[in-house]
Order: structure tokens, then sequence, then C-alpha cells
């Protein structure tokens, strides 16, 4: 099955306030008939790097057989570390950077790993706040879930963050 998924991240106050994320898986079935799934959380104290990761783990996970994905995201922290072969890179240097600093985030990058497993994913930059629409309807989810409730926001103890 060929799967389109469009990923945004959102923080307030980067790097200490909350911050969300939002998703939006779209296929079409056998049948023809198109279907959307849209996904999002907040979580308190967090950064927009954190909240761009957690949008894709989100929506890879939320695949139930291995897919075909057409992957798009305004990150390109996250799209190069693909298309660049920066994960290369920090797997063959034991999580660290060309500069020999440990990598960032490393906990959520190999949770992004395994939950991209099972899939073959093609990486896309798309441009942010320039009117795609699923680009846009992913940010719309990313604030609004940033912009939750104090109450409603998960903590982000830093580690590996739970998308449920």
């Amino acid at each position: 099955m060929r799967v389109e998924i469009y990923t945004d991240g959102a923080a307030r106050g980067n790097p200490e306030g909350p911050g969300g994320y939002g998703a939006v898986l779209v296929y079409v079935d056998p049948s023809g008939t198109r279907h959307e799934r849209e996904l999002s959380a907040g979580y308190q104290k967090t950064t927009n790097n954190r909240m761009e990761l957690m949008g894709v783990i989100a929506a890879l996970e939320a695949l139930k057989r291995p897919c075909e994905v057409d992957l798009y995201s305004d990150s390109q922290y996250v799209v190069k570390a693909f298309n660049e072969h920066w994960i290369e890179g920090w797997l063959a240097r034991n999580w660290r950077t060309s500069q020999k600093e440990p990598v960032k985030n490393k906990a959520l990058w190999e949770r992004l790993l395994q939950a991209k497993k099972e899939h073959s994913v093609s990486w896309h930059w798309v441009k942010g706040h320039a009117g795609h629409p699923y680009n846009e309807r992913c940010d719309q989810l990313a604030t609004a879930a940033a912009d939750a409730a104090p109450e409603q926001l998960k903590k982000d103890d830093g580690g590996d963050l739970r998308c449920s």
C-alpha cells in the first residue's frame, strides 16, 4: 500500500515552552476511495525539532502493515538526516556528529529508525507556510496541540516520548 504522510512540529518559546506535532496520513484503497487520518499531541517544555521527530514517529507507528511511504516535512533537520545520509554517519560514529558531539534527540532518532524499519520511505522537503494544503493542516494541528491547556500537555522528559 502506498501512503502519503505530511508532518509538522511546533514549539512555543523553544526550548522551554510547550510544543506539539501534527500529521496527516493519506491513502487510496483498492476501490479508489481516498482516506485521511489526522494525528496530533502536545507536550510540555519541548523543542521544535523534537516535535518534528514526534510527528514522523507518530505517523509511521500508526501504519498497521508495511507500506511504501512518501513522507513530506518542512523540517530540513528530519529530511536531510535521511536524504543527506546524516543517519548513516551518526550510526558509524556511535551517535556522534561529524564534530564528535553527541547527536541530540538520540532516543527519538532510534525510535524513528525502528518505526520506519518495515516501510520503504521516500523523504521530501516542502517549504513551510507556503500554502501547501496538507503542510498547512499539519501546522494547524501542531500549533493547536502546543496551545492546549497545560493539563492536557504530556511531559517531555527528554527521552523516548509516547504518542498515546
